[in-house]
C-alpha cells in the first residue's frame, strides 16, 4: 500500500473539504432554493392575508392594501358578492388578470368550496410565468385573493450560478494556499519528532524533542517522548553501571579467592592459624559470590513472571525477630543497633519471599543508617492494614532521585561504592516481591534527616497469584 506524507494528507483533506463545502453551498443555494423560496412565499402571503382580514372595512382600508402590495410586491384582489371590489393598480409578473377563465375557474371553485383559505401555483396566462396565489375567505360573500410570481427566484438562481463558479474557483485556490500552509504548519514538528526519533534507535538517548509547536497534542507528545527518552537514558546508564558492578563484585572475590588459594598453596600451608584464616577468606568471598548470583538468579525469575506465590498464614512478629537475628552478628561485631517495635500479628503471605523482602530492607538500612548506627524496625496496625516500617538516621534521598532507588545498582551519589553488606540489588528484588504480592510501598526520605522504606498488608488478605 503505498504511503503518502503527512503533509499531502492534510493537504488533500482540506481540499476535499473545501469541495464539500462548495457542493453543498451549491446544493442549498442552486437546487432547493425554488423550494426554499416558495415555502417561504406560502407563509410571508398568510401573514398579508391575515393583515388584509383585519383591516377590512377600515377608512384607510385601501392604503393598507396598496402599501402592502407595494411593500411586499404583490397584487391583492378584493371580491364581494362575486364583484370585484378592490384591486391593485400595478400591473406586473405577479398579478393575475380577472377575466383569465382558467384563473377564474380556481377563483369561483374555492368561494363555492368550504375552506377559508386555499393555495394555488398556476401558469400566469398572460405572462407565461408561475404564480402563486393564496385565497381567503374574509366574510361571508366577501374573499381576497393575493397573487405574487415565484419566477424572480430564477433570475436570482441564474446569477447565483455564476457567482458560484467565481467562488468555487476562489475558494479552492485559497484551499490549495491554505492547505499548503497547514500541512507545512503540522508537517514541520512531526518531521523534527521523526528525526529526533531516529537518533534514539541509534542509541543516542540524550536527544531533546522541542518542535515549539503550539499545538496541544503535539506538545503532549514531545513531553512522553521527552520522558522516554530521559528513562532510556537512565535505563542505558543503569545498565552499563550494572554491568561494571556486576564485574567489580565478581572480579574482586574471585581475586581474593586466588590470592589466598595460592598463600595457601605457597606459603601458609604449614601455619595452621594463618592457613585457616586464608580458608575463611576464601569461603567468605564464595558466600559473597553465591549471594549474587542467587540474587540476580531471583530477580530474573521474578521479572520474567515465571514465580509463584505459595501463601500461607504466618505470625509476620515472629519472622521480623528471625531476620534480626540474623543480624546479631553485625551488631556484636560493628556496633549496630536495631530497635523493633512490634506485636503478634497473622498475615496471608509467601513467608520467602516476605522475608527475603524484608531482610534485604533491614540489610539496606545498615549499610546507609548514620554514624549511630541505629535501625529502627516498626509493626504499625491502621484499620485492616498493617504496615512495616523500616528507618534508618542517613543522609536521606534527593527527591530527584527517590523514584530510582528501585533500580538494580542505583546509587544516589552515582559513584560505585562496593556496599558493605549485600549485592546492591535488595531493593529491586523488594520491588518486585511487594508487586507480585500486590502491596502497597514506599519511602518517605528527608534529606540530613534519615530514610523510612514501608509496606502495607491487608489482613486477611488471600489472594492467590
Amino acid at each position: 500500500m503505498k504511503k503518502n506524507s503527512l503533509k499531502n494528507k492534510v493537504w488533500f483533506y482540506l481540499l476535499i473539504f473545501a469541495v464539500v463545502i462548495i457542493c453543498g453551498i451549491w446544493f442549498l443555494q442552486i437546487l432547493s432554493l425554488d423550494v426554499y423560496y416558495e415555502f417561504s412565499k406560502k407563509n410571508e402571503m398568510k401573514d398579508i392575508a391575515n393583515s388584509v382580514s383585519e383591516s377590512y372595512n377600515q377608512k384607510n382600508y385601501e392604503e393598507v392594501l396598496n402599501r402592502l402590495s407595494f411593500e411586499k410586491d404583490i397584487c391583492i384582489e378584493i371580491t364581494e358578492n362575486n364583484n370585484i371590489s378592490y384591486s391593485t393598480d400595478s400591473i406586473s409578473r405577479g398579478c393575475l388578470v380577472s377575466n383569465s377563465r382558467e384563473i377564474n375557474d380556481y377563483k369561483l371553485k374555492f368561494m363555492l368550496s368550504d375552506k377559508t383559505s386555499v393555495t394555488y401555483r398556476v401558469i400566469n396566462p398572460d405572462f407565461k410565468n408561475k404564480t402563486l396565489i393564496y385565497g381567503l375567505k374574509i366574510d361571508d360573500g366577501v374573499y381576497a385573493f393575493i397573487s405574487t410570481s415565484l419566477e424572480p427566484v430564477s433570475s436570482t438562481v441564474s446569477v447565483l450560478k455564476k457567482q458560484l463558479i467565481l467562488v468555487m474557483i476562489i475558494v479552492l485556490i485559497l484551499a490549495f494556499l491554505i492547505g499548503n500552509i497547514i500541512s507545512k504548519k503540522i508537517s514541520k514538528p512531526m518531521e523534527k519528532i521523526n528525526k529526533a526519533s531516529k537518533e534514539i534507535t541509534k542509541g543516542n538517548f540524550n536527544v531533546v524533542f522541542d518542535t515549539k509547536s503550539d499545538i496541544k497534542e503535539l506538545t503532549e507528545l514531545e513531553e512522553s517522548l521527552n520522558e522516554m527518552a530521559e528513562g532510556l537514558s537512565k535505563n542505558e546508564s543503569i545498565k552499563r553501571e550494572m554491568l561494571a558492578n556486576v564485574s567489580h563484585d565478581l572480579k574482586t572475590p574471585l581475586t581474593l579467592i586466588k590470592a589466598n588459594a595460592e598463600m595457601v598453596k605457597d606459603l601458609t600451608y604449614k601455619n595452621k592459624e594463618k592457613r585457616e584464616k586464608n580458608l575463611n577468606t576464601i569461603i567468605d568471598e564464595v558466600d559473597r559470590l553465591n549471594l549474587l548470583v542467587e540474587d540476580i538468579l531471583n530477580l530474573s525469575k521474578i521479572q520474567s513472571n515465571s514465580v509463584e506465590l505459595k501463601l500461607e498464614k504466618i505470625n509476620l512478629n515472629t519472622v521480623i525477630l528471625e531476620i534480626i537475628s540474623k543480624f546479631e552478628i553485625l551488631c556484636d561485631k560493628d556496633g549496630y543497633t536495631i530497635e523493633y517495635d512490634g506485636f503478634d500479628v497473622d498475615v496471608v503471605v509467601d513467608k520467602k519471599k516476605i522475608e527475603q523482602a524484608i531482610y534485604n530492607l533491614i540489610n539496606n538500612a545498615i549499610n546507609y543508617t548514620g554514624n549511630d548506627k541505629k535501625i529502627f524496625i516498626k509493626l504499625i496496625k491502621i484499620k485492616d492494614i498493617i504496615r512495616v516500617e523500616i528507618i534508618d538516621t542517613g543522609k536521606g534521598i534527593e527527591e530527584k532521585d527517590i523514584k530510582y532507588i528501585w533500580d538494580k545498582y542505583y546509587k544516589v551519589d552515582k559513584k560505585y561504592k562496593r556496599v558493605t553488606y549485600g549485592t546492591g540489588i535488595g531493593l529491586s528484588i523488594v520491588k518486585e516481591v511487594l508487586e507480585l504480592h500486590g502491596f502497597n510501598y514506599g519511602v518517605d526520605t528527608k534529606k540530613g534527616k534519615g530514610t523510612k522504606f514501608y509496606f502495607e498488608i491487608k489482613k486477611q488478605k488471600n489472594k492467590k497469584m
